[in-house]
């Protein structure tokens, strides 16, 4: 299988943040088979899926610098405190990553409100 700009995206994903092929699916919006269609090159996001696709990739990225793969996954699912108690996941779902991108600052500053 020759690896595409998609499918290193979804390693990223996978192994920064320890994300299966349903996590990244329930975020995106998008069933598991179409994500493992993407990773194989037999299909490519639609532009607002590819955005999402992208902003999970950043976020992911950003939490490796302090969070190993697993805890990095728990973070994005769990309910935080500094979005209200909203969870990332959904947030960036919903297109609203940059309020999980302060939050990240935050952290990565060591600010905990």
């Amino acid at each position: 299988m020759t690896e595409n700009a998609v499918s290193r995206k979804l390693g990223i994903i996978q192994e920064k943040g320890a994300m299966l092929s349903a996590d990244i699916a329930s975020i995106i919006g998008v069933r598991p088979e179409t994500v493992s269609r993407w990773n194989q090159g037999k299909a490519y996001p639609q532009r607002d899926k590819e955005h999402i696709l992208l902003e999970l990739e950043y976020v992911v990225d950003l939490l490796s610098d302090f969070y190993e793969p697993g805890e990095a996954r728990l973070w994005l699912f769990s309910r935080q405190k500094l979005l209200d108690g909203q969870r990332p996941s959904d947030l960036i779902h919903m297109g609203d990553t940059d309020q999980v991108l302060a939050v990240i600052n935050q952290l990565r500053d060591g600010v905990y409100l």
